[in-house]
């Protein structure tokens, strides 16, 4: 009783929640398991700019999902300036900025599933994140959730900068 008397002093009724009231939405969220990763495909892909990188990346708009823990899956091919191609297909969490890779794949071995993957902070800018930070801004997410539709995600990122969510998200 003191402790909710305590808050109420401290707070006005209009702009203070309680805390413990707010279900805690990281401890509740599970991942569900990734669906294997497609064939790879090197035609009609979507491209990527990522600053800072000698690669050129697009992603499979045929391999977008979007899974029942609101986690947007996709491969993107990552291309060197000599032509080697190699697949990265991983997930992307919007509401809390991480992505996670599921499987490589290379010209030698096909896919191979990804060891000891955790979910990475795309903000932080690290190198093995930033084509996954360049996803994200550039159409898998609208703000903290994922941009709809894997179609809408898809037209998003095909869409040049000043025409991307005009159906109403972070730029609508």
């Amino acid at each position: 009783m003191l402790r909710s008397l305590l808050a109420l002093a401290l707070c006005s009724a209009a702009s203070c929640v309680i805390a413990q009231d707010i279900p805690n939405a990281q401890a509740d969220w599970q991942e569900v398991g990734a669906p294997p990763p497609p064939a790879l495909r090197t035609q009609g892909l979507i491209p990527i700019e990522v600053e800072g990188s000698s690669l050129r990346f697009g992603v499979d708009p045929a391999s977008i999902s979007v899974g029942g823990d609101r986690v947007v899956r996709y491969v993107v091919v990552a291309t060197s300036s000599s032509g080697v191609v190699n697949g990265i297909y991983e997930g992307l969490r919007c509401e809390t900025g991480m992505a996670r890779v599921y499987a490589r794949h290379n010209p030698d071995s096909g896919w191979v599933p990804a060891r000891n993957s955790d979910w990475q902070d795309v903000r932080a800018g690290a190198a093995a994140t930033r084509h996954s930070y360049a996803i994200a801004r550039s159409g898998a997410c609208a703000n903290t959730a994922p941009n709809g539709t894997p179609a809408q995600i898809a037209q998003d990122l095909r869409s040049p900068v000043d025409r991307r969510f005009l159906g109403g998200g972070v730029n609508r």
